[in-house]
């Protein structure tokens, strides 16, 4: 009897040591933020510690045959995915609105969370009022909520054929299971996956990651200090070999982002415009935000040529800290972390006094869109939002429509050209120009586009000339020879491309051979505009902006204004320019001209 006694106390102890280490796991496991957590520093820094090992199991780790696509975050998605840990109302918010839009697939299981399957997770999201058609669950492990940086990358093989997945080694190394997580959804889907291991060997994460679809990613320099072994160069062949990008920008870190991911100030909406979030000045990352900024807008121009649009965003102060920012202890709040998912955008929310002016500037730059807020204070807390918890998987059937929006006129003459690259894998069999100039958006207009240049898969359709103080509207459908429909913007006709028909408010312009302001962009405006301008000759001048009555508003620029092509810019926030309807003036010593600029 003794004897039993003392077995069943050991007993009794070996079970509560392996249930306290199990919750301690769990804890860790549930609650592990975007950085490493203090518990995984202090693992990392114990004597004789090694990174586990890493092995490929059903992927490949050399390079897939090119040419090779990365689709841009705005392209047309099969499903969402993410990982059922941390934040279960969050995650409940962002299944209630995906599943509307794609298939939503589910990471869970014992190995996730401790005690979550899909039986609890449906439970979840049904006490929520939350329907689960459309909602699908992978038993895999994992170590953590952060699917945007461990998750997997869409690449198509000529530009629109084969879909595969692309997975970089994670920068966290103590947690090999969310490594093996975009191997489990490929294999679900059944869709081959690539993984930069071994002799490829690239570190980087989903949130350091913006792509254009066309060839452009930008990183901050976390990708260099994170790959110490590899040149600039040799992370360049990488990026080329296994994804397709021919051009990596790449920004300097900024001092209060402790995680150094772009996706906490900046996203790229489509091919050319670029969301950027903005301190007040000397706040913060704000020096550095504008610096890096400046930097892209001098060095390069987008895809199609010209410079990038930009429209800004406020980073707003953290209230629950007192309303401070990341320099005096405050969570570093952001709207730029959303996600895209088909014609649904979710965007983070945190308190209604910023909340109105963030979905307003979303709604606007993504007119059509279902904008849907979900509060995130408590992701935000480890310093993530909702684009750092979601990833998605593009369609295997996808339909391309690149167009760059046409740039605001004075043109009243001649039709108005537009110009479209679309691919599919069976070709397509028509396309389909659709317009208006009716702002209740009832009534388009059809024309027919036609093949132009079978070499670049170009497709022209044209608008009629329009009377100035014209507003257009109008989007790009096409069919494919499979049936395989697809419109451009995606929520068109609710959405669409537009611009104006400017006049000149009864100021003659100087002929364009020497002296011209060609439509400043984007217009409507909030925060950069760029004012592109062409000179005959080098002059002294100046370009400023005059409210409606005449009334000096700002002094955009003022000195010598060399010959040729130059864009100048104008903050309409940084200058604390109230909504509403101004004049731009270009004035030199060959005379004078204007157009009219609409600030939101």
């Amino acid at each position: 009897m003794p004897m039993q006694k003392s077995l069943l106390k050991i007993s009794t102890l070996f079970v509560f040591i392996f249930l306290s280490q199990l919750k301690l796991s769990v804890a860790q496991t549930v609650d592990l933020p975007v950085g490493f957590s203090p518990e995984e520093l202090q693992e990392m820094q114990r004597p004789g510690f090694a990174e586990p090992a890493y092995e490929a199991k059903s992927s490949f780790t050399t390079p897939p045959a090119g040419p090779l696509r990365t689709m841009g975050q705005w392209e047309e998605i099969q499903a969402l995915t993410i990982t059922w840990t941390s934040y279960q109302s969050v995650l409940r918010e962002i299944v209630r609105a995906a599943r509307l839009e794609t298939q939503v697939y589910i990471i869970c299981g014992t190995a996730c969370s401790g005690s979550t399957d899909s039986t609890s997770v449906k439970s979840y999201l049904t006490a929520g009022s939350v329907p689960l058609t459309n909602v699908h669950y992978i038993y895999a492990p994992c170590n953590s909520v952060w699917m945007r940086d461990y998750g997997q990358n869409s690449v198509y093989m000529n530009d629109v054929d084969s879909l595969i997945l692309v997975d970089w080694k994670y920068n966290r190394p103590t947690r090999t299971k969310d490594d093996t997580v975009p191997r489990s959804i490929a294999r679900r889907l059944n869709i081959p996956i690539y993984e930069t291991i071994g002799a490829n060997q690239l570190i980087n994460t989903g949130g350091n990651w913006i792509c254009d679809g066309l060839g452009t990613s930008f990183h901050s320099k976390l990708i260099v200090n994170e790959n110490p072994t590899l040149t600039v160069p040799q992370i360049d062949t990488i990026l080329s070999d296994f994804m397709g990008i021919t051009r990596s920008i790449k920004m300097d870190t900024l001092p209060y982002d402790g995680i150094h991911h772009l996706d906490m100030h900046m996203k790229l909406l489509n091919e050319e415009t670029l969301l950027v979030g903005q301190y007040p000045a000397g706040v913060a990352d704000g020096p550095q935000i504008e610096a890096n900024l400046a930097y892209v807008l001098a060095n390069y121009n987008s895809a199609f040529g010209t410079p990038y649009k930009v429209i800004r965003i406020p980073q707003p102060p953290d209230q629950l800290n007192g309303y401070t920012y990341p320099d005096n202890g405050g969570n570093y709040l952001t709207y730029t972390n959303a996600t895209i998912i088909n014609k649904t955008v979710i965007i983070p929310q945190y308190y209604m006094q910023y909340d109105t002016t963030a979905l307003r500037i979303w709604r606007d730059a993504m007119p059509g869109y279902n904008v849907v807020g979900i509060n995130s204070n408590i992701t935000i807390a480890a310093s993530g939002s909702l684009h750092c918890i979601t990833h998605s998987v593009g369609v295997t059937d996808p339909l391309l429509i690149v167009h760059q929006n046409l740039p605001n006129t004075t043109n009243t003459t001649t039709p108005y050209q537009v110009d479209a690259r679309i691919q599919h894998r069976t070709g397509i069999q028509t396309a389909t120009l659709y317009y208006t100039t009716d702002t209740a958006l009832v009534s388009y207009t059809a024309v027919g586009m036609t093949l132009t240049n079978a070499t670049l898969n170009t497709w022209t359709g044209f608008i009629p000339a329009q009377a100035a103080g014209t507003h257009v509207y109008y989007y790009i459908k096409a069919h494919a020879n499979s049936g395989k429909e697809q419109v451009r913007p995606m929520p068109a006709p609710r959405a669409n491309f537009e611009f104006d028909v400017l006049g000149t408010a009864g100021i003659a312009d100087l002929t364009a051979d020497h002296f011209s302001m060609n439509p400043a962009y984007p217009n409507p405006s909030h925060g950069i505009t760029c004012i592109p301008v062409s000179l005959g000759k080098s002059t002294k001048g100046s370009i400023k902006l005059y409210d409606m009555l005449g009334n000096l508003v700002s002094v955009i620029y003022e000195g010598e204004m060399p010959s040729g092509d130059k864009n100048y810019f104008l903050n309409s926030v940084a200058l604390n320019i109230r909504a509403g309807a101004y004049l731009i003036s270009l004035e030199t010593t060959e005379g004078r001209c204007t157009q009219k600029l609409m600030v939101r």
